[in-house]
C-alpha cells in the first residue's frame, strides 16, 4: 500500500504527545539491564494521566486501562541496544561486550556513556584499534568487529590501573548516545527508535483513553517491558490473557512494502508466524482507519509476543509497529508513521 495517504483522522496533539515522549525517551539511556528510569519515565506519565501502573518482578511497567472481557495485552519495551564492560585492557582502554544483537559496523565512531557502580557517568567514544587514518593505511579496508574494537575514554589514562582507579571495571553498563532530532519535515532520528518509538504511541493510547476519546470494547493492559533486547521480556505476562499484541518497530527494506511513514503489521518473523485471526482483524482495523500501512514478513526478528509463547503463555498474538529505517542504528521514523500506529491502535482497541 502506498505511503503517501495524508495523515489518518487523529487529533493531531495526540501525535505530538507521542513525538515528544519519543524523543524524551530517547534521551534517557536504558541498555537492557538498565532501564529503569526509563521505566520510571512511563510510570510517571502513566500515572499523570489518573491509572495505577506497577511493577513486575522483571520491572516491566503494566497498567490497566479499563474495558472487561477478553484481555488484551498491548507490549512496547523501553530497554534499548548497548553494551558491558568486558575487561580493562593494558593500556587503559575498554574491552565491551554487545547487549542485544546488532551489527559492529553500527558501533564505529559512536560516542557512550559508561555507567558507573557508584552512580558517576564517564563518555568515551567506540572505535577501531589504531583508528588513526594518517597512521594505520588498513583502515580502509577494516571490517568491524567486536573483538578488533574498543571504547577510548574521555579520560586522561594509558593504562588498565588508571582505568580502574576511575572506578571502571567489569560489568559496567555503556550506553550508546541516542543522539534524537525531530527535522522541519517530521522525520524523528535517533538511535533506540526500537522500541521507544512504539513507546510513545502506547502512551498517546493511554492519554486517549484517560479523555475518553477511546473506550476499550475489551480489558486492556499496557506493558512497557524492560528485557526484550536479550529476548525474556515479554515473559512477564500475569496469567489469564487471551491475546498479545506486541507494538514494536516495522521493519523497512528490501522486498517489504513498508515505509518510515507507515504502519507495518507482521505476519511471520524469524520464529514463525503470527495469528492468523490477529493479523487480520488488524488489517480490518487498519482499512477502517484509513492507515497507510503494509503487511509483511521480517525476515530478522524476535517480539515480546514471542518471548510471551515461549514463556509458555497460551495467546493468540500479534506484532505491528511504526516503520522504521536503518533498524538497529541511527533509526529513523516519521510522525506519520506514528499518527498511523495510534489510529491503528485506537481501532483495533476502541469503541
Amino acid at each position: 500500500m502506498s505511503d503517501t495517504k495524508p495523515e489518518p483522522a487523529i487529533d493531531r496533539a495526540y501525535v505530538d504527545e507521542a513525538v515528544e515522549d519519543v524523543l524524551a525517551l530517547c534521551r534517557i539511556p536504558s541498555p537492557t539491564g538498565y532501564a529503569e528510569k526509563a521505566a520510571d519515565y512511563v510510570a510517571t506519565r502513566l500515572s499523570e494521566l489518573g491509572f495505577s501502573p506497577e511493577r513486575s518482578a522483571k520491572g516491566t511497567v503494566r497498567c490497566e486501562l479499563g474495558g472487561v472481557g477478553h484481555p488484551l495485552a498491548l507490549a512496547s519495551h523501553v530497554d534499548t541496544l548497548g553494551a558491558m564492560v568486558r575487561s580493562l585492557k593494558p593500556n587503559g582502554r575498554i574491552r565491551y561486550s554487545k547487549i542485544g544483537g546488532y551489527p559492529d559496523l553500527y558501533l564505529v565512531g559512536e560516542t557512550c556513556l559508561v555507567h558507573l557502580r557508584d552512580g558517576r557517568t564517564l563518555t568515551g567514544t567506540f572505535l577501531p584499534e589504531e583508528s588513526a587514518a594518517h597512521v594505520n593505511k588498513k583502515l580502509k579496508d577494516y571490517v568491524p568487529a567486536e573483538e578488533t574494537m574498543e571504547i577510548v575514554l574521555d579520560e586522561a589514562v594509558s593504562t588498565a590501573e588508571e582505568a580502574k582507579a576511575l572506578g571502571v571495571g567489569p560489568g559496567d553498563i555503556v550506553s550508546i548516545d541516542a543522539r534524537p532530532l525531530l527535522t522541519p519535515s517530521g522525520y524523528i532520528k535517533s538511535r533506540h527508535l526500537d522500541d521507544k518509538a512504539s513507546s510513545g504511541a502506547l502512551l498517546a493510547l493511554a492519554t486517549m483513553v484517560a479523555r475518553g476519546v477511546i473506550v476499550p470494547k475489551r480489558r486492556l493492559v499496557l506493558l512497557f517491558t524492560v528485557w526484550e533486547e536479550v529476548g525474556h521480556g515479554g515473559s512477564a505476562l500475569p496469567e489469564g490473557f487471551e491475546e498479545f499484541v506486541a507494538v514494536d518497530m516495522g521493519a523497512v527494506g528490501e522486498d517489504l512494502g513498508c515505509s518510515d511513514r507507515m504502519v507495518s503489521i507482521c505476519a511471520k518473523d524469524s520464529h514463525g508466524p503470527y495469528d492468523r485471526s490477529v493479523v487480520r482483524a488488524l488489517e480490518l482495523a487498519a482499512e477502517r482507519a484509513r492507515c497507510a500501512f503494509a503487511v509483511d514478513i521480517y525476515p530478522a526478528y524476535g517480539s515480546d509476543a514471542d518471548a510471551a509463547l515461549y514463556a509458555g503463555h497460551d495467546l493468540r498474538h500479534g506484532c505491528i509497529g511504526p516503520g522504521v529505517s536503518a533498524s538497529h542504528g541511527y533509526e529513523r521514523t516519521h510522525r506519520e508513521a506514528l499518527a498511523n500506529t495510534l489510529a491503528l491502535l485506537a481501532a483495533y482497541v476502541g469503541s
